[in-house]
């Protein structure tokens, strides 16, 4: 019977000592359940983070788009489409239902659409990154359509990045390799929605977006790359590329993304020069759009500009 006492109280002290976590906060407790490896700490979320990522809505932003293409500037749009997620480590991909080991991503589906001459071209690239900021990008994928063809890049992060490229382009084709992890520049643009005082700085290495790599047909690896963080602008120079990013940002909470601009070297042969592709905010909304998919929510386009 003393065994039994005993065996009982010894259970019920195990069990009080257990915290129960919201879900939003499981992100900060994941390190059991996969391993980081990576020199980031653990992002302490603030109740305005929670009160304005988790109310069950997304952060839509248009752009007015200037955009560098065959060595003249096309006319365009481009939005980011910001929300958090549950997450699935193991397999990366959303979760659709509610486990102990979800993370909780802030992810960013980034579009640009513009014309080039007769035929248009759209972009996406979208980036899973956890909201405690504490390693890369879980996973980014990217895709290009236009009527020549399209291409597709995703990366998973694993003990390595894992990288699958396919592309209608002879010298690109079908690829699988691993590189050494490194920031990705695709993860910056919603590492500095979290804090962006945590962007990285100095001198490193950094790989390309997918976008940049694919339409300028460069080899996906890490380039040499000086980051500074001035106020309210980040700057990265690629000086192997010739390539310079800037995102303007609100130092403010949420830290919205007021403009960026890419100058880089535009065009082949004869016709490339240096050109910069621009984006400046024009609208932004919070909207659960998923919920907003019928005939009659078509009107809900003007909120953005994008009619």
């Amino acid at each position: 019977m003393n065994f039994i006492i005993k065996t009982f109280f010894l259970i019920l002290l195990f069990t009080s000592c257990k915290e129960q976590k919201p879900q939003e906060d499981l992100a900060h407790n994941w390190k059991t359940h996969f391993e980081i490896g990576e020199p980031f700490e653990t992002e302490k979320l603030s109740q305005e983070f929670k009160d304005y990522w988790y109310a069950g809505e997304a952060e839509i932003s248009s752009y007015e788009l200037e955009q560098a293409r065959y060595g003249e500037i096309r006319t365009g749009k481009a939005v980011l489409i910001y929300v958090t997620e549950d997450f699935l480590p193991e397999i990366q991909v959303k979760a659709d239902h509610y486990y102990t080991k979800n993370i909780s991503v802030l992810k960013l589906n980034a579009t640009k659409n513009f014309n080039t001459g007769i035929y248009p071209y759209s972009i996406m690239q979208s980036v899973f990154y956890p909201v405690s900021n504490n390693q890369h990008a879980l996973k980014v994928s990217s895709s290009i359509q236009e009527w020549c063809g399209h291409v597709y890049t995703q990366l998973n992060n694993r003990d390595k990045f894992e990288i699958m490229s396919h592309s209608y382009f002879e010298g690109e084709a079908d690829q699988e390799f691993k590189l050494n992890k490194s920031v990705l520049e695709n993860e910056l643009f919603t590492q500095l929605r979290i804090n962006p005082k945590s962007l990285p700085v100095g001198s490193l290495e950094i790989i390309p977006s997918f976008e940049f790599c694919r339409l300028r047909h460069r080899e996906i690896k890490p380039y040499k790359a000086i980051a500074k963080l001035e106020d309210n602008k980040y700057l990265v120079d690629y000086p192997e590329l010739n390539r310079t990013l800037s995102i303007n940002f609100n130092p403010e909470f949420p830290h919205h993304i007021l403009s960026w601009e890419e100058t880089f070297k535009s065009g082949f042969g004869y016709n490339a020069k240096t050109l910069t592709t621009k984006a400046t905010l024009s609208k932004r909304i919070k909207s659960s759009y998923w919920n907003k998919n019928s005939n009659k929510h078509e009107t809900l386009r003007d909120s953005l500009n994008l009619n």
